[in-house]
């Protein structure tokens, strides 16, 4: 009798418990967290008539920042001489870059990225570096431009998409929505073209001259004078094309350090740029 008035009282006593809680159910789990949805890259909204936005340099008055960019340039033609053994590729400047810790885009072919994988997996992977569509064979989007053999209006935005896969096949899983001319050439005409693909067009206000230049001094002079606050340079990323590059970044880098300026990737200027000093959509 005892012991059933115990067990009597025990199971009254936890009822009282669970009234007390206000259910007879247990309590749920609370919800997992949600997790954000990445967040995209920023963009520019597109300029007059709805063309590709241009975007050539950040502001001037929030703070010494500059953008390195280095365009790794190829053509489908000179697959040949990548077999003969010219080096379009230059692993010793993405090593200096990493030694140095200074953050860079790098406006790459589709055909670049076909011929050295490794490598473009390598940067796409590296978040010091953002990767950006520099086309996919180098031809140019407008007549008379350096003499580059020219893509068809037709198949201006699909030669970008071709560049996007060859990225993507190398293994750069989140190649930027940035497209970089090449020879810088762009009308009208084509920045209409390309405006369903969605991108900014990056040009530069700094020209390194890096381009067949073989004294290094030159091109970090040439880069030194030009820099001001909010400027994005544009290098070159091939050694056969641009010898003197490493050897240049390797002055730029700690003077201008010196005089104040933090090195950014593009993406981080356009983010803080406003409209009025970020853009230049008419054509040339």
């Amino acid at each position: 009798m005892i012991i059933l008035l115990r067990r009597a009282a025990a199971v009254c006593a936890l009822s009282a418990v669970l009234a007390a809680c206000g259910t007879g159910r247990p309590p749920r789990a609370a919800p997992s967290p949600v997790s954000a949805p990445p967040s995209r890259p920023p963009t520019l909204a597109p300029g007059p008539a709805g063309l590709t936005p241009v975007f050539e340099h950040g502001p001037r008055t929030r703070g010494r920042t500059v953008a390195l960019t280095f365009d790794a340039d190829m053509t489908a033609g000179q697959g040949a001489r990548a077999a003969a053994g010219e080096r379009f590729d230059h692993p010793r400047l993405i090593s200096t870059l990493r030694a140095l810790k200074v953050p860079a885009t790098v406006f790459m072919t589709g055909r670049w990225a076909e011929q050295y994988p490794e490598q473009a997996r390598s940067i796409g992977r590296d978040p010091l570096f953002e990767v950006a569509n520099h086309s996919y064979s180098h031809y140019a989007y407008t007549r008379d431009c350096y003499g580059l053999p020219t893509v068809p209006e037709g198949r201006m935005r699909s030669d970008v998409v071709r560049a996007y896969a060859a990225f993507r096949k190398a293994g750069v899983a989140d190649p930027m929505p940035y497209f970089r001319f090449p020879g810088g050439c762009y009308d009208r005409r084509a920045l209409k073209a390309l405006t369903p693909a969605g991108v900014t067009a990056v040009q530069w206000d700094v020209v390194g001259g890096d381009a067949f230049e073989s004294d290094p001094d030159v091109v970090a002079r040439q880069v030194l004078d030009g820099v001001r606050p909010g400027s994005v340079v544009v290098l070159h990323c091939t050694r056969s094309a641009a010898p003197a590059t490493e050897q240049a970044v390797r002055a730029i880098v700690p003077e201008l350090r010196r005089e104040g300026y933090r090195f950014v990737k593009v993406s981080e200027l356009i983010g803080a740029a406003d409209s009025g000093a970020r853009t230049r959509p008419e054509a040339r």
